[in-house]
């Protein structure tokens, strides 16, 4: 697992280059954005069970049929699995949060996701939807703290989604 930092070098070090205004730039940014990172963070960590049950409420208002017989959170069993993965999602996402870089999302999250599911005949479409509700939850959330949510906050929700849905159509 990389974080911004050594992702970046890697890529200079592999051509050989020195880095230039654009990386510079880019750790800049990194830097800058570091103690919100840390501290949206840690408002995930406080509000997880919370943001968790709530996207999940949110979902299965949005999607009922989820949730009706022959569902594919229909029964006690399927419904908790949903959350499971939800929490799951969120946790890695809060880890790609604090390291501004997907890479961990790749190597523990996204390989391997959409066969498991497909195998399963788990939807991907729910999935991605309840995802984008964690993103817009957690910015809520942020945003009730007094920081102001950047693309930082999204990178991590849009990169678990954009690769599911990618790859699924």
């Amino acid at each position: 697992m990389r974080d911004a930092i050594t992702s970046l070098i890697k890529n200079y070090d592999v051509t050989g280059r020195y880095l230039d205004r654009d990386a510079i730039d880019n750790l800049k940014s990194y830097f800058q954005t570091g103690t919100v990172r840390v501290q949206a963070a840690g408002i995930i960590n406080a509000n997880a069970a919370e943001l968790v049950k709530q996207a999940g409420i949110r979902l299965f208002a949005d999607l009922p049929e989820l949730i009706r017989p022959g569902g594919n959170a229909y029964t006690t069993r399927r419904y908790a699995a949903c959350l499971r993965d939800m929490d799951y999602y969120l946790r890695y996402a809060s880890y790609a949060l604090v390291a501004g870089n997907t890479d961990v999302l790749d190597e523990r999250v996204l390989q391997g996701l959409r066969e498991t599911y497909n195998s399963l005949g788990v939807p991907i479409g729910p999935t991605v939807v309840g995802i984008q509700i964690l993103k817009e939850m957690v910015r809520e959330k942020i945003t009730e703290a007094g920081i102001q949510p950047g693309d930082w906050v999204d990178q991590p929700f849009d990169h678990i989604s954009r690769e599911l849905s990618e790859r699924d159509i």
